[in-house]
């Protein structure tokens, strides 16, 4: 079995887009294990990793998402394991999954130094299982640029199947390509791909805010796959929230309160993805039903108007099972931008 280790220089490179792109093109018999777990997921009293839950419901995996992971936590790995022992529970993990199996996808956690203090880094886990290790890189230029010139200078790669980077969500490829490839290939470093940026990945739906808000969905339920690009906190009358140059902007969410009901109707009435409802303050009847005309989700939340704005401030635009629409687009970027031969 092929084992192919996926990292990432820096947070939200796109690392699990990317293996959901290469499962998809390569058509091979694989499983996945994302050893140290670093988006946490709760449902049902079960804990388990984001992206595992995602592979598993993308690709019907018999996995469960709970074993995919050794830990979420670096205290708690920390007193749990030494490096022995945390070797002989990947190599367990492993074995657990590999046969009849042509390719096992070990992603590691948010950046390439993670959870290098409980042996779990990317660099490990291929040293590991002699796998070969993908980076994948993105951000502007002179911060692609920089973690490049980092990873060749400064990172050991003694003993590991380096087989090179994907540089993703580059904005202009012609001019990445005319500007920098030189420099990257006089650094030796293999370049396996360079993905342009599509906006359509950059945002989620409101069905992913429901579940990171753990919502209550109240109105609207034909909406939640609307995107979300903008947010709009709307604690004033609507006359006011209309002279808002940030009212007019498409696809936003309006955080308000129940009792705001000119500012709910109008923004039922304009380019409006979502409604959060905050402090658990429910509208008048007839605006729930314009909402379920609408197709408008309203979601029903018990913290107030600052913390909710924050929260949602902080939701990354993550893939879900119900994305099919951006993990088609994922599949053909990989296809059409990534030399899979050279992995």
């Amino acid at each position: 079995m092929d084992k192919l280790v996926v990292a990432s220089t820096r947070k939200n490179s796109g690392k699990t887009s990317v293996i959901v792109g290469l499962a998809k093109a390569l058509e091979k018999n694989f499983v996945y294990l994302k050893p140290f777990g670093d988006r946490l997921y709760y449902r049902k009293k079960r804990l388990w990793d984001h992206d595992s839950a995602l592979m598993t419901n993308i690709f019907g995996l018999k996995e469960n998402p709970e074993d995919m992971s050794i830990g979420f936590e670096h205290s708690r790995i920390r007193y749990m394991y030494d490096e022995e022992t945390i070797k002989e529970k990947f190599f367990e993990m492993v074995s657990d999954v590999e046969n009849g199996k042509d390719l096992l996808f070990i992603e590691g956690a948010e950046s390439l130094r993670y959870g290098a203090f409980v042996h779990l880094d990317a660099i490990s886990l291929a040293r590991y299982t002699n796998a070969k290790l993908l980076i994948i890189v993105s951000g502007d230029e002179r911060i692609v640029m920089d973690d490049l010139s980092f990873l060749k200078k400064f990172v050991d790669m003694a003993d590991v199947d380096f087989r090179g980077v994907i540089i993703n969500k580059v904005q202009d490829i012609e001019y990445f390509k005319d500007t920098y490839l030189d420099s990257i290939q006089e650094m030796g470093i293999n370049v396996i791909g360079i993905i342009p940026h599509r906006h359509e990945l950059a945002y989620f739906s409101v069905n992913t805010l429901v579940e990171r808000l753990f919502t209550k969905v109240i109105a609207g339920e034909g909406g939640l796959d609307n995107i979300v690009k903008n947010i709009f906190p709307g604690a004033m009358s609507a006359d006011a929230a209309l002279q808002d140059p940030l009212f007019e902007k498409e696809c936003k969410v309006v955080v308000t309160s129940g009792y705001r009901s000119d500012t709910i109707v109008a923004a039922l009435e304009s380019s409006t993805s979502c409604i959060v409802l905050t402090n658990s303050i429910l509208p008048a009847s007839n605006i729930i039903s314009k909402a379920n005309e609408s197709n408008i989700p309203l979601l029903l939340v018990s913290e107030d108007m600052y913390q909710i704005a924050k929260q949602i401030e902080s939701v990354e635009p993550v893939l879900t099972k119900d994305d099919t629409k951006k993990i088609d687009l994922v599949e053909q970027l990989v296809k059409n931008y990534v030399d899979k031969e050279k992995i």
